[in-house]
């Protein structure tokens, strides 16, 4: 199959598959504050990841591109939402811009429609330092998203099976760019080890891409013969992702995976992320609604965001991500098989 016929199948995956797995975040619940001493107007959403200042922890996380006129459109919808919204945005990989020109303005269409926004350029683990600078210039990006998606493509029936130098090549683009470089996962979370193994060569920001949302093996899995339905089930949950990460770089993690109300926001904020990316359900959103009803359901968030931290008493995203917590359930075993001291959440 085609890299534009693959881009597709994936967009239609993604919008008919309903996920049942769980983030995780059903396990966090906040210890409540009866005085909270604020008012709602007080609050301010503004946060940092890294060197960039965003308006609002919310940002669309990378999505499509590279699929024909289909995912131009996409893209351009989505761009059209992040500037009204000034959220920024990630697009889905450039690879097939990079091999196929005819494919660039299905990627370019977004700082076209949002020439002023934040624009995170998005490339895999395979791809070289000249690559890189490709698609940073395709876009005019204020920063590079590499994904990483082993178990993805080891489903992916014409996916890549050999992944041998990968922190290195990271490292030669992390140390001969001039924009921050940003590691994703793609719903399958990220380890305390992964964390610390990409810390060391450099990277600062880190997106979890939990288990718990758009689960690509099993999009792949359809597109097989004999599924390995085994990576269905595969990886770390939301959650647990964040506070691996945020156990190594407190700094600047980026929650995703699942994501899809403004209580999934507060507590993966209130776990360490400093921003929330969110994507299957923007897509479907637009889908449906058109752009309109994705900018009304990002505002709606928002809303609803600041209502919650007012619940909390935390004027701002800082304060939001140091309210007293109690972890329980299937997240509690985990962290603590994993020797992470849950209690310090819960007597902050």
């Amino acid at each position: 199959m085609s890299r534009t016929g693959r881009k597709l199948d994936h967009i239609h995956h993604a919008l008919t598959l309903n996920s049942k797995r769980s983030t995780g975040l059903d396990d966090i619940q906040f210890v409540h504050n009866s005085i909270p001493d604020l008012s709602v107007r007080d609050i301010s959403l503004n946060t940092k990841i890294g060197e960039l200042t965003l308006s609002s922890p919310i940002f669309i996380n990378a999505m499509t591109g590279g699929g024909g006129s289909k995912t131009v459109e996409i893209n351009r919808c989505l761009a059209r939402v992040a500037k009204e919204c000034q959220l920024a945005m990630a697009l889905g990989s450039q690879m097939a811009a990079i091999k196929d020109k005819n494919e660039i303005q299905s990627y370019r269409v977004v700082r076209e429609e949002n020439p002023n926004g934040i624009i995170l350029a998005n490339l895999g683990s395979e791809a070289t330092l000249d690559e890189a600078k490709q698609a940073i210039e395709m876009v005019d990006a204020n920063a590079l998203q590499i994904h990483l998606n082993v178990i993805q493509e080891l489903t992916m029936p014409e996916g890549d099976r050999h992944f041998t130098g990968t922190l290195n090549r990271i490292e030669m683009i992390v140390k001969n760019l001039q924009v921050p470089v940003i590691i994703k996962e793609v719903g399958f979370g990220m380890s305390c080890e992964t964390a610390r193994q990409l810390k060391n060569i450099g990277i600062s920001i880190f997106d979890v891409g939990g288990f718990g949302g758009t689960n690509f093996a099993e999009i792949e899995n359809l597109r097989r013969g004999k599924p390995l339905t085994f990576f269905n089930e595969w990886g770390i949950p939301t959650a647990a992702s964040i506070v691996e990460v945020c156990s190594v770089n407190p700094e600047a993690v980026i929650a995703s995976g699942g994501l899809k109300e403004s209580i999934d926001i507060a507590k993966s904020i209130a776990l360490g992320a400093s921003a929330c990316g969110l994507a299957g359900q923007l897509l479907k959103v637009l889908m449906i609604k058109g752009v309109e009803g994705v900018i009304q359901e990002v505002k709606t968030i928002e809303s609803e965001l600041k209502i919650i931290m007012a619940a909390l008493g935390t004027k701002t995203i800082e304060e939001l991500k140091q309210v007293p917590l109690v972890i329980s359930g299937s997240t509690y075993h985990w962290l603590e098989q994993r020797g992470i001291e849950t209690k310090k959440y819960s007597q902050r």
